[in-house]
């Protein structure tokens, strides 16, 4: 049976450079919670006009959706241009998820499915609240987080071949992981946005909040399967 968690090494997550100008902060996370959540519907309506496709292809949108972020990385100064091409990405990001999320709702049930995507949503409305309502910057820790996201990829990696990492282990350290990372890109947005654009500020939220998504999916379906 196809275990989603080894079919893949791991998370993964667009590094975007500096360069863009500085904006108010309310005008900014209005800007990028808008984009975000956009790109989020556009992912919703994909994975279900493709949840019939196989596993194979999925694997294929998602590796299509990482030559999309480097090609968006080249159209930064372009607002526009960069906006359409992170839409296109979050619609090949549905299609890669579209197995995934009907592997899950044919073996742990549907309702498993929707309690991911809430818990997800309350879960980046919580982050967001603490890292605009206290005053810890949490882009000191960015290295940290960044560190553990490259140790996890290359866990993951190995186990593919050894398993010495349970998946819902593994799924609960992406979960911690991006947990750290969300707190470290919301504290950037608080920041004026680092000098990031909104929408390379988007597709770092968005690719936390993938992640924690199915890193929520495998721990929800495997308490189901048990």
């Amino acid at each position: 049976m196809y275990q989603p968690r080894s079919s893949s090494p791991g998370p993964y997550r667009m590094v975007i450079p500096s360069g863009g100008a500085t904006a108010s902060v309310p005008g900014l996370l209005g800007q990028v919670l808008g984009i975000t959540g956009v790109g989020f519907l556009i992912t919703a309506l994909a994975a279900y006009l493709f949840r019939g496709i196989s596993f194979g292809a999925g694997q294929m949108a998602l590796i299509g959706g990482i030559v999309l972020l480097l090609v968006m990385s080249a159209f930064r100064t372009n607002p526009r241009v960069a906006l359409l091409w992170f839409y296109a990405f979050t619609f090949v990001e549905g299609i890669g998820l579209a197995p995934i999320v009907a592997f899950y709702a044919a073996t742990a049930g549907p309702d498993v499915v929707v309690n991911a995507a809430v818990t997800t949503g309350f879960g980046m409305l919580v982050l967001g609240g603490v890292a605009f309502v206290f005053s810890v910057d949490w882009r000191r820790f960015q290295g940290i987080a960044t560190g553990a996201l490259v140790a996890l990829l290359i866990v993951g990696i190995i186990s593919i071949f050894t398993h010495w990492v349970h998946p819902t282990t593994y799924s609960w350290l992406i979960l911690g992981v991006f947990t750290l990372l969300t707190l470290v890109d919301f504290s950037r947005i608080r920041a004026g946005g680092d000098r990031h654009t909104p929408v390379e500020l988007a597709i770092s939220i968005y690719l936390d909040a993938i992640n924690i998504f199915i890193a929520l999916l495998q721990i929800f379906g495997s308490r189901r399967r048990d």
